[in-house]
């Protein structure tokens, strides 16, 4: 019998809804000497996905690292070689220039996509990130557009990495003259904090990563800034298990808010975790950075918490409570930068960091406030002459500063 044709069901074409539920899992490891022999928690990282073979890997490294572990490539090979059952290099380590020139050269990218084909790298292998915030975040973006995504482990080396850039949810690279234009949000399959890394950093690199911990601090948890500011001298002194607290108390803030404030891949305008950067990711490019993350940072986190006691939010004690603890760290809170103040239009004003910090994310401007330390609340609107007057503040506040020590010297 022939089917007639006028009897199928005639489907109307209304919208169809449709809902996607993903569900992250990842977690950070604690540990000293990675690849010794003798631990075995990279192995165990990897063999946690169930599958029996031994999976792809291929290592892409900070290059600065070599200069201070340099058998670091030999024993990435040897442990390769003994936990063979789980792990299989397929290619020679890669080296990376460590610093922001890892994002800035748009041929670093296209030479790690190179590898990984070459190497035969699937959704099942492994990237193997080692080395700094930078180099990081340039591994991250690497493996998040190969094949949609290939696996990536990352193992951060300064303090900056550990507490912070390295542990997130956040890839990508500087395009354009503006931080950060290209990117993507995709979790780690693991991350893995080997402590030992941090005990050959430079005293600019030790100091960088604990800005990011006075930040979370003040927007989040009073008692660990007391905490911060209780240690600052200790910290200054390079102590290891202080270090170690810090490091471990702000991954933890952080990864409390990628998972629970209701946003992990800042689909709205707020952005509460970059509180103090829309000034810091523009002093970094007028400076051709020459001034690190971290330091940006501390200068940016000076400078909103001053705007925040100008429109009477923060008290005058909160307000020199966080000065002195950031000078108190070593930290600089004024460069010339600063003093160009001219039109927002200006690419050369820091003002125009705020229409860059907009752009970016998109939506409304939205600036994380200080009504005092551990409490944030947003704002919309920026008053720039307040903003002026903030940054004569810290003019008069670093060259207080840096009368105090010369006659600390001359005693």
């Amino acid at each position: 019998m022939m089917f007639d044709i006028q009897q199928k069901t005639k489907y109307t074409l209304q919208s169809i809804q449709q809902t996607v539920t993903v569900t992250f899992n990842y977690e950070i490891h604690f540990t000293n000497n990675i690849f010794s022999l003798k631990n075995p928690t990279l192995a165990q990282a990897i063999a946690s996905d169930g599958e029996k073979k031994p999976k792809k890997i291929v290592a892409l490294v900070d290059a600065g690292l070599l200069e201070f572990w340099p058998d670091l490539l030999a024993q990435i090979t040897n442990y390769a070689k003994f936990y063979a059952e789980v792990i299989t290099l397929t290619a020679e380590p890669m080296l990376i220039p460590g610093g922001e020139v890892a994002k800035n050269e748009p041929k670093l990218l296209e030479q790690i996509h190179q590898l990984i084909e070459a190497a035969g790298i699937c959704r099942h292998s492994y990237l193997l990130g080692i080395g700094g915030g930078a180099v990081l975040d340039l591994v991250g973006y690497a493996a998040a557009i190969a094949h949609r995504g290939v696996r990536l482990i990352r193992i951060p080396t300064t303090v900056l990495a550990q507490n912070d850039s390295g542990i997130g949810v956040k890839n990508g690279i500087n395009a354009f003259g503006k931080k950060n234009f290209l990117g993507t949000f995709a979790p780690p399959y693991a991350v893995i904090n080997d402590l030992d890394f941090l005990t050959t950093l430079c005293d600019r690199d030790w100091r960088s990563g604990i800005a990011e911990a006075v930040k979370v601090a003040l927007i989040k948890d009073a008692h660990f800034f007391d905490f911060i500011h209780t240690h600052t001298t200790a910290l200054a002194q390079r102590d290891m298990d202080i270090m170690q607290q810090l490091i471990y108390r702000c991954a933890q803030l952080h990864l409390e808010h990628i998972a629970k404030a209701g946003d992990p891949f800042e689909m709205g305008s707020s952005r509460p975790l970059d509180f103090g950067h829309w000034a810091a990711h523009k002093l970094e490019q007028l400076t051709d950075y020459r001034l690190r993350h971290g330091e940006a940072v501390a200068i940016g986190i000076a400078l909103d918490s001053t705007y925040s006691y100008l429109l009477g939010m923060l008290s005058h004690k909160e307000w020199q409570k966080i000065l002195k603890t950031l000078a108190g760290l070593g930290f600089t809170l004024y460069v010339p930068e600063l003093a160009e103040q001219s039109s927002p239009e200006n690419t050369r004003c820091v003002f125009r960091g705020l229409t860059e910090f907009r752009e970016h994310l998109g939506g409304e401007l939205t600036l994380t406030l200080l009504q005092r330390i551990g409490k944030r609340i947003e704002v919309h609107e920026v008053d720039l002459s307040l903003y002026k007057q903030a940054i004569s503040l810290l003019r008069d506040f670093e060259q207080q500063q840096t009368l105090v020590t010369m006659n600390r010297g001359e005693r």
